[in-house]
């Protein structure tokens, strides 16, 4: 998408941040997001942490910041919920509190969106020319292979369905109704939003990733669940429930 004017920054996007024991980020996090001039609203979802997330976020103090606590962990599905339920911006997009995703790269994700020809917009790690940092060899051949099975029952052809960058239109994200706790909401929200037929761009990102022992929480277990998703959640399969 080419376009001789560049966008003018405003306030306009709802950051969603769901955080379980990020404490060692979690603040430098929320500058590096609060330094973006497109950020109208901050909502950190505390879910469950134990090692003073809750404190550090609080220690960022910004009239944009919302924090809320949910008392015992519930998994990243659980707070993405609770996040999208009290966004008020025009946009919405998914930020982990880890680093590994920049948020001096919104404007990457909001052109398509400003432009008034997505809906939906997928940062990709796997189609940019930007830095990545180089890591699990295994953890890659597993998201493109759950992508591929993604597209193959949405008939989306996206290159990184797993990405945790994901932006919509405000109204999008808040109609769909998505019930997975965990790390299912990747397939999830990707199958529902396939069968509105909305308009789904995607985008090369960045990626800093980090090891277990920085703190990773993803497993092969989630790798499991995320097959079970796409096909639970697959229009296909949805379309076929609705028939019996």
């Amino acid at each position: 998408m080419v376009h001789d004017q560049p966008l003018t920054p405003r306030r306009c996007l709802c950051v969603v941040v769901p955080c379980f024991n990020e404490a060692a980020t979690v603040a430098t996090l929320l500058q590096r997001v609060l330094a973006s001039p497109w950020v109208a609203e901050v909502i950190v979802v505390d879910d469950g942490s134990t090692d003073g997330t809750i404190d550090a976020a609080r220690g960022v103090v910004d009239e944009r910041v919302r924090i809320v606590e949910h008392g015992v962990n519930r998994g990243k599905g659980a707070a993405l919920r609770t996040g999208f339920a009290l966004a008020t911006a025009e946009y919405v997009i998914v930020q982990d509190a880890d680093l590994e995703y920049d948020p001096a790269e919104y404007p990457l994700l909001l052109e398509a969106l400003e432009r008034g020809v997505a809906d939906v917009v997928y940062g990709s790690r796997f189609v940019s020319g930007r830095p990545h940092r180089v890591l699990y060899f295994w953890h890659s051949v597993g998201n493109r292979l759950l992508t591929l099975l993604s597209n193959a029952f949405t008939d989306l052809n996206l290159t990184d369905m797993e990405t945790c960058f994901k932006a919509f239109r405000r109204e999008i994200i808040q109609q769909i109704d998505l019930r997975e706790d965990r790390f299912g909401f990747e397939p999830e929200v990707t199958a529902k939003v396939a069968a509105m037929k909305v308009r789904v761009y995607e985008v090369g990102i960045s990626y800093t990733g980090r090891t277990y022992d920085d703190g990773k929480k993803i497993g092969w277990r989630d790798g499991v669940q995320a097959v079970i998703c796409i096909v639970r959640y697959s229009p296909l399969f949805a379309r076929r429930s609705r028939q019996r």
